[in-house]
Protein backbone atom coordinates (compact mmCIF):
# COMPACT_ATOMS: atom_id res chain seq x y z
CA UNK A 1 0.00 0.00 0.00
CA UNK A 2 2.67 2.51 0.95
CA UNK A 3 4.73 1.60 -2.12
CA UNK A 4 1.65 2.10 -4.29
CA UNK A 5 1.23 5.53 -2.78
CA UNK A 6 4.89 6.46 -3.23
CA UNK A 7 5.29 5.11 -6.74
CA UNK A 8 1.83 5.86 -8.11
CA UNK A 9 0.69 2.32 -8.91
CA UNK A 10 -2.86 3.24 -8.00
CA UNK A 11 -2.73 6.06 -10.51
CA UNK A 12 -1.90 3.68 -13.35
CA UNK A 13 -4.69 1.37 -12.21
CA UNK A 14 -7.14 4.28 -12.15
CA UNK A 15 -5.96 5.45 -15.58
CA UNK A 16 -6.40 1.94 -17.01
CA UNK A 17 -9.90 1.79 -15.54
CA UNK A 18 -10.75 5.20 -17.03
CA UNK A 19 -9.49 4.12 -20.46
CA UNK A 20 -11.44 0.87 -20.34
CA UNK A 21 -14.57 2.82 -19.39
CA UNK A 22 -14.03 5.09 -22.40
CA UNK A 23 -13.58 2.12 -24.74
CA UNK A 24 -16.81 0.57 -23.48
CA UNK A 25 -18.62 3.88 -23.83
CA UNK A 26 -17.39 4.20 -27.43
CA UNK A 27 -18.61 0.69 -28.25
CA UNK A 28 -22.07 1.34 -26.77
CA UNK A 29 -22.46 4.54 -28.75
CA UNK A 30 -20.91 3.20 -31.96
CA UNK A 31 -17.96 5.61 -31.76
CA UNK A 32 -14.52 4.66 -33.08
CA UNK A 33 -11.90 3.95 -30.36
CA UNK A 34 -9.84 7.02 -31.32
CA UNK A 35 -12.83 9.38 -31.37
CA UNK A 36 -11.51 11.72 -28.67
CA UNK A 37 -8.08 12.08 -30.30
CA UNK A 38 -9.56 12.69 -33.76
CA UNK A 39 -12.01 15.25 -32.42
CA UNK A 40 -9.25 17.04 -30.52
CA UNK A 41 -7.04 17.12 -33.63
CA UNK A 42 -9.88 18.61 -35.66
CA UNK A 43 -10.60 21.23 -33.00
CA UNK A 44 -6.92 22.20 -32.86
CA UNK A 45 -6.92 22.54 -36.65
CA UNK A 46 -10.06 24.68 -36.67
CA UNK A 47 -9.24 26.93 -33.70
CA UNK A 48 -5.59 27.44 -34.68
CA UNK A 49 -6.94 29.84 -37.33
CA UNK A 50 -7.94 32.22 -34.54
CA UNK A 51 -5.11 33.77 -32.54
CA UNK A 52 -7.19 34.38 -29.41
CA UNK A 53 -7.40 30.64 -28.56
CA UNK A 54 -4.70 28.61 -26.80
CA UNK A 55 -4.91 25.45 -28.93
CA UNK A 56 -2.11 23.76 -26.95
CA UNK A 57 -4.50 23.51 -23.99
CA UNK A 58 -7.61 22.18 -25.76
CA UNK A 59 -9.16 19.33 -23.77
CA UNK A 60 -11.72 16.77 -24.95
CA UNK A 61 -13.14 14.04 -22.72
CA UNK A 62 -16.23 11.99 -22.00
CA UNK A 63 -17.27 12.51 -18.40
CA UNK A 64 -19.76 10.50 -16.39
CA UNK A 65 -22.16 12.59 -14.33
CA UNK A 66 -23.52 11.67 -10.89
CA UNK A 67 -26.87 10.82 -12.46
CA UNK A 68 -25.20 8.15 -14.63
CA UNK A 69 -25.32 10.08 -17.88
CA UNK A 70 -22.20 10.60 -19.95
CA UNK A 71 -21.42 13.89 -21.61
CA UNK A 72 -18.88 15.09 -24.11
CA UNK A 73 -16.74 17.73 -22.41
CA UNK A 74 -14.68 20.18 -24.47
CA UNK A 75 -12.52 23.02 -23.15
CA UNK A 76 -11.07 25.57 -25.57
CA UNK A 77 -9.29 28.21 -23.50
CA UNK A 78 -8.51 31.76 -24.54
CA UNK A 79 -4.93 32.99 -24.46
CA UNK A 80 -4.03 35.13 -21.48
Amino acid sequence: MILDFLFGHNKSKDEAKRRLTLVLAYERKGLPPNFIERLKDELVYIFSKYSQFDVSRIEVDIKKENDGFEELWISIPFKQ
